[in-house]
């Protein structure tokens, strides 16, 4: 059976805060995706590098090929990092506990349900008995 997602027990206040804490997680969802993409074309990159450098030695211009090879292939992207350690930390120290504190809001002041601010708007804006804005399974008109 389907509850009433617009928890007519809570108040408008809390159902915002909810509602901007589960935005901010979202925002840092995306950011984590920017991050991967970032990580996958650093080592794309890298391994373009490693082609130009075999293209270039082959060339006959192995000052330079062995400059970059040295000097940028393979090279830390910031302080003692490569791009997989970035995502690791990131994941470790920020995006869990972000993903951990959303759960316990839920968790301690809506029961556990998500999506409590989106629930409320769908029900504010839909037009009870149009096709395609039906309040959802199990809820009445």
């Amino acid at each position: 059976m389907t509850t009433d997602r617009t928890r007519p027990d809570l108040d408008d206040t809390t159902v915002e805060g909810l509602g901007k804490l589960s935005e901010a997680l979202e925002t840092v969802d995306q950011a984590r995706g920017l991050l991967y993409g970032f990580h996958q074309l650093t080592g794309k990159a890298d391994l373009l590098l490693q082609d130009a450098v075999d293209l270039l030695r082959r060339a006959g211009h192995s000052v330079l090929a062995d400059d970059l090879e040295r000097d940028l292939v393979g090279r830390n992207v910031i302080a003692d990092r490569w791009t997989f350690q970035i995502v690791e930390d990131y994941d470790a120290n920020y995006w869990t506990t972000f993903r951990d504190f959303d759960a316990r809001a839920r968790d301690e002041l809506a029961g556990g349900d998500r999506h409590v601010y989106e629930a409320r708007m769908k029900q504010r804006e839909r037009t009870a008995g149009h096709p395609r804005h039906e309040a959802g399974p199990a809820l009445a008109d």
